[in-house]
């Protein structure tokens, strides 16, 4: 499977009209999207539309957006279990499935951003819960997401309209 040396450590760019930010990428670096799978730890090349936000109420105010918008619970979860019919899809928890917490302790997720990777069909195993989220202050990798900086990513979502894409893009891949 290629894999791109483009990663967290060596720069990723995020840019959007008016605006362009330091973001980090997954920790293998970035991979074509045929060759992605669930857990590689690699971000998928390509154009991706942005579904909806969530956010954690407790921690910041409803972003200013044209993007659909909904607040996180303690229940908030997103399924990764590519057996499940729910997979890439939001769970409540608790759950039986495997999945990914989506309140948490660190701050990574107190903004997310949902990329329409792998939703229209689901294809089992192909990558689930692919987010552009909140950047650890050291940038370091991700499990597969986009992460930018927290008022990057608001000013982002301040620019973004229904429709609106994230395009993913690597260096070194055939």
């Amino acid at each position: 499977m290629a894999r791109s040396p483009f990663n967290a450590e060596s720069g990723g760019i995020l840019r959007w009209p008016g605006g362009v930010a330091r973001c980090a990428l997954g920790r293998s670096g970035v991979t074509l999207a045929a060759a992605k799978r669930e857990g590689d730890g690699a971000s998928p090349v390509g154009l991706w539309p942005m579904r909806e936000v969530y956010f954690r109420p407790d921690r910041l105010e409803r972003p200013v957006t044209a993007l659909a918008v909904e607040p996180l619970t303690p229940e908030a979860g997103w399924c990764d279990d590519p057996a499940s019919p729910l997979y890439n899809r939001p769970v409540r928890l608790p759950s039986p499935l495997s999945h990914e917490k989506l309140w948490r302790e660190d701050h990574i997720y107190d903004l997310i951003v949902v990329l329409g990777y792998n939703d229209d069909p689901v294809v089992p195993g192909k990558g689930s819960a692919i987010f552009l989220h909140l950047a650890r202050d050291d940038y370091s990798s991700t499990e597969g997401c986009v992460a930018c900086a927290r008022q990057d990513l608001l000013s982002l979502l301040a620019a973004a309209r229904p429709g609106d894409t994230l395009e993913i893009i690597g260096r070194d891949i055939p």
